[in-house]
């Protein structure tokens, strides 16, 4: 059995595509702010609990110093040209 095409099954077709389209964008619209809070809620727990996992620190008298981490020596290259002196000009 082979159905052949008609007009009105094309434009029924149509129809419904664009009805489910502008359904979509109109159900976006309503419920993006809901879905943008949930996500922001989301992502803030995430990113708090990534620190609430860190131990505490010790409380700090006032003006103590200290150093948490110790600075990458730096190696400087001491081949990087040869030193030319001058003189200015008046």
């Amino acid at each position: 059995m082979l159905q052949h095409a008609s007009a009105a099954g094309l434009v029924k077709m149509i129809l419904i595509i664009l009805l489910i389209y502008y359904g979509i964008k109109i159900l976006s619209r309503l419920f993006a702010p809901f879905l943008l809070k949930y996500v922001a809620k989301k992502a803030e727990q995430r990113f708090g609990g990534q620190f609430g996992q860190q131990p505490q620190q010790k409380q700090k008298k006032a003006g103590e110093v200290s150093i948490d981490k110790m600075p990458k020596s730096k190696s400087s290259n001491k081949n990087v040209g040869d030193y030319v002196d001058y003189e200015e000009i008046d």
